[in-house]
């Protein structure tokens, strides 16, 4: 214990923004590792104190993760508020609107993706919270665009929004390294080209439709396991999911699914490195094809989405269940995932000379990030104008336009 001058001990005070600590500090856990993965003990080494000195503050670690996710929200609301007291110059407020939320999302990169990917678990009380607090952020927008752009119905109006923020939200999935300047201009870029996008309003060419497919005992138990494993992480989490589920769900005994997978991470892992493979393996099919870039991102998009719709629970899982991988396992899927990029992103540059390779990757990593997003809101049920109009949003946000049509 410290002494001060005349030789009695000091008393060690409790720091004034400890509360604040715990608050950043379980947001970055929980960003980082996911819900179920952090305890109590994790976040009090984070902080530097014991555990009891934790519960002293917050009861249980599900009201820090409350905290954490709606405070992320109410970060949201607070850096757009200054929008209530503008109304005569839409188009600066729009893009002040876009440049706070993507300062905001920049300074809270680690744990920004908790309201994407986390906020399932919320119970329902609070989960209508965070959804109010997203609403009001979107009325914001919204009010602006429309004024800008009256001809555009609502509906196309929440879609070029939810594009937006699905981009300017896109940084939080991945860590590329860019100067803080640079990821800044990359995001408003986007976010301009998004905003003032043409929509497809006729039924056009949207590629080869998969439908989603759903194999059963037929196709054999590797493929079985595979698809009813990634249905019911999408559905239940992979935490809340156990190997009796899956032996259930596959129709047969858990002792037989041990005997053909080790456990459960295992297969997690089977089914990312399935996507990671197909993902890779179609690019390197269209770059085969052809050398002109935009022909070869034209068949890139439609072969992604194709995929999208072909699983979509996949992606969803595939974004929020990675820190459950084996560490093995997920070095070789990084490998794969960023060879791939890599070939994503020197097509954008080759299409976009301007443009230099580190943006190149933001812009691929947002253009994947959107067709999840719209993937899970369309579900099952995405028709061919739908598809189109995700092919149009992933066309934007590589290119800034659409990219040439195949003759």
């Amino acid at each position: 214990m410290e002494s001060v001058s005349d030789g009695e001990p000091a008393v060690r005070r409790r720091p004034k923004d400890r509360k604040a600590q715990i608050a950043r500090a379980s947001a970055d856990a929980f960003g980082s590792q996911g819900y179920h993965a952090v305890s109590m003990e994790d976040i009090a080494a984070r902080v530097g104190i014991t555990p009891a000195a934790l519960y002293r503050h917050s009861s249980s670690k599900y009201d820090l993760f409350r905290d954490a996710v709606l405070g992320l929200g109410q970060m949201l609301v607070d850096a757009t508020a200054f929008a209530d007291d503008l109304d005569d110059d839409p188009a600066g407020t729009l893009r002040a609107l876009t440049s706070a939320l993507v300062d905001t999302t920049i300074g809270c990169r680690t744990a920004g993706g908790l309201y994407r990917w986390e906020a399932r678990y919320l119970k329902d009380p609070d989960r209508a919270v965070l959804v109010d607090q997203l609403k009001v952020v979107n009325r914001r927008l919204q009010i602006r665009l429309a004024q800008l752009r009256p001809k555009l119905t609502s509906s196309q109006q929440r879609t070029l929004l939810t594009a937006t923020l699905s981009v300017i939200g896109s940084i939080t999935d991945h860590s590329n390294p860019l100067a803080t300047g640079e990821i800044r201009l990359c995001l408003n870029t986007m976010a301009t080209d998004l905003l003032a996008a043409e929509l497809p309003t006729t039924r056009r060419r949207t590629g080869v439709r998969r439908e989603a497919v759903s194999p059963g005992a037929e196709a054999g138990m590797y493929e079985h396991v595979l698809y009813e494993s990634v249905r019911l992480f999408y559905e239940h989490g992979y935490r809340n999911t156990s190997m009796e589920d899956i032996a259930s769900a596959v129709g047969i005994q858990t002792s037989g699914l041990y005997r053909s997978f080790p456990g459960k991470a295992d297969i997690l892992a089977l089914a990312y490195r399935r996507a990671a493979d197909r993902h890779s393996s179609d690019t390197a099919d269209a770059l085969s094809r052809t050398s002109d870039p935009e022909v070869a991102l034209d068949e890139l998009i439609d072969d992604y989405i194709g995929r999208v719709m072909e699983s979509p629970d996949l992606p969803y899982v595939y974004y929020t269940e990675r820190h459950n991988v084996p560490e093995a396992d997920l070095r070789v899927l990084e490998t794969i995932e960023h060879s791939t990029m890599d070939a994503w992103a020197r097509l954008v540059t080759a299409a976009r000379p301007e443009l230099k390779v580190g943006a190149a990757r933001y812009a691929v990593a947002a253009a994947f990030s959107l067709t999840v997003d719209f993937g899970r809101l369309f579900n099952r049920d995405a028709d061919p104008e739908s598809v189109a109009t995700i092919r149009r949003l992933m066309e934007v946000t590589l290119l800034g336009r659409p990219v040439k049509r195949r003759r």
